[in-house]
């Protein structure tokens, strides 16, 4: 039976609720994370809990555990639900409040961690490569609703991700309000053009945790990394188009906008990328049972 962690109790999934007037069901108030296990190892499990606690801090939410607390909680909840592969969505909300909008109403966030059995995202498109579209919904500027929260309020990616489903497309390719491509419905967005990896910098899109460790892998296998403004004539024009993120892992596009993208199959870099990634998740991370890797 999976459990799942709530308020420092493990409770039964169909026990596991919040009231209807937490905030964080009213108005999206709150943030999570999206973590990885891999063979009984948490990847990045540090970066995620500082990454967390950066979006409640932006938010002005306090979260009930100090860091090494949330890491055990996540910890603990693996290992109650016997898990070793697994995805984990550790959520703070704002809490009980009433049908206002002030926040000071809300005087004790809720705390949940869900994990589950987590199978590839795209199946078999790692080997084909994704289809995927521009989209007319822009995605949210940072003077509005900084993209770097990683907050309760995805409803900017659900109809980007809508629009993407309609066109019979895989994914979404955001452009941010100045035109430039910022990431996708859920993952980051990088293209290869002789033999140099570009990516958008992180003001117009999430900064994520496995965009990053991309970086660090293909400045190891001296591929030049550049970190800038990408237009679509660069997504159109690229030999190799890629997206990265937890839950996506290294996916390749193929197509965007009806576009074919290079010969239309995964390119070197990216599948070189791809293993090397796979190879980095299958031997690094915190230990379940122990402790961190080296």
């Amino acid at each position: 039976m999976t459990r799942v962690y709530v308020n420092g109790e493990f409770v039964p999934r169909e026990e596991a609720t919040v009231s209807v007037y937490d905030h964080g069901l009213l108005y999206g108030d709150g943030v999570f994370e999206g973590i990885r296990a891999y063979d009984g190892r948490v990847f990045k499990l540090e970066q995620h809990v500082d990454r967390l606690y950066d979006s409640a801090r932006a938010i002005g939410l306090r979260i009930p555990l100090t860091k090494d607390e949330m890491t055990e909680a996540i910890l603990e909840t693996l290992r109650t639900n016997n898990l070793t592969d697994a995805y984990i969505r550790p959520i703070v909300t704002r809490g009980v409040g009433d049908l206002g909008l002030d926040p000071r109403k809300c005087t004790e966030p809720n705390l949940i961690i869900i994990t589950q059995q987590w199978e590839a995202m795209y199946g078999d498109l790692y080997e084909t490569g994704l289809r995927a579209v521009t989209v007319g919904v822009k995605r949210n500027p940072p003077e509005a609703l900084p993209p770097n929260v990683k907050s309760l309020n995805y409803l900017n990616n659900i109809l980007a991700k809508i629009q993407a489903n309609d066109a019979g497309a895989d994914e979404a390719v955001f452009l941010d309000i100045r035109g430039n491509v910022s990431e996708g419905s859920g993952d980051n967005i990088f293209v290869v053009k002789r033999g140099v990896v570009k990516t958008p910098p992180t003001i117009n899109n999430l900064k994520g945790i496995t965009r990053r460790t991309v970086i660090e892998l293909a400045g190891r296998r001296d591929h030049p990394v550049e970190e800038v403004d990408i237009g679509l004539f660069d997504i159109y024009t690229a030999d190799e188009v890629f997206v990265t993120g937890t839950a996506a892992e290294v996916a390749p596009i193929s197509e965007i906008d009806s576009r074919k993208i290079g010969d239309g199959e995964p390119g070197p870099v990216t599948r070189e990328l791809m293993d090397a990634f796979s190879e980095l998740t299958g031997t690094q991370g915190t230990e379940i049972y122990r402790g961190p890797s080296p």
